[in-house]
């Protein structure tokens, strides 16, 4: 995670020289998880917060840059499946208008908590979650001149969670964030 890190910040070191605008932020939110090939689990809301770092090159063109602490899971009838991630997503912004923009790209989600949760929310034992997670993100985001972000990613996963069973991240989040540049 530490190589990965440092290749995200060297790349955004690098691009900076070209870059017209810079941003550097933080962004808090909600996630609307679940786990896709899985059946009777049903939506666990969660939290997201983390900074973020981008650069937009020309009107059209930028990248974006995150480092999310990330609540996600399933619940199922007398519990909850708990995973808790550190995620990294790049995505590339296509600005549709000057301030309106689309975004793709893929993000890397290192696991940091598992564990199965009976109703009460005592733990009862741990997931088994795979140590990585890879998943694609699309979402759209408006950036108000202010430095408020407004942004809705849908993630979804690209490999299975679980070490013994079949299923992915499937993840909706809405977050506002700020930028200080």
């Amino acid at each position: 995670m530490k190589k990965l890190i440092l290749i995200l910040v060297a790349t955004f070191t690098v691009t900076a020289v070209s870059a017209q605008d810079l941003d550097l932020g933080i962004k808090a939110g909600a996630n609307f998880a679940n786990i896709t090939d899985a059946s009777g689990l049903s939506n666990k809301t969660g939290f997201v917060v983390g900074v973020f770092a981008g650069a937009k090159f020309g009107d059209k063109i930028g990248i974006q840059g995150d480092l999310l602490y990330s609540q996600q899971g399933a619940e199922f009838d007398g519990g909850s499946i708990d995973l808790n991630y550190v995620n990294v997503p790049v995505v590339l912004k296509y600005y549709v208008t000057e301030n309106f923009n689309l975004q793709a790209g893929p993000q890397f989600g290192f696991v940091v908590d598992d564990n199965f949760k009976n109703l009460p929310g005592e733990i009862i034992g741990n997931a088994k979650a795979e140590s990585f997670d890879l998943t694609g993100v699309a979402g759209v985001a408006y950036d108000f001149p202010f430095g408020i972000r407004l942004s809705g990613r849908y993630n979804f996963g690209l490999t299975d969670i679980m070490k013994s069973d079949s299923g992915k991240n499937s993840v909706i989040t809405l977050a506002v964030g700020y930028s200080f540049l």
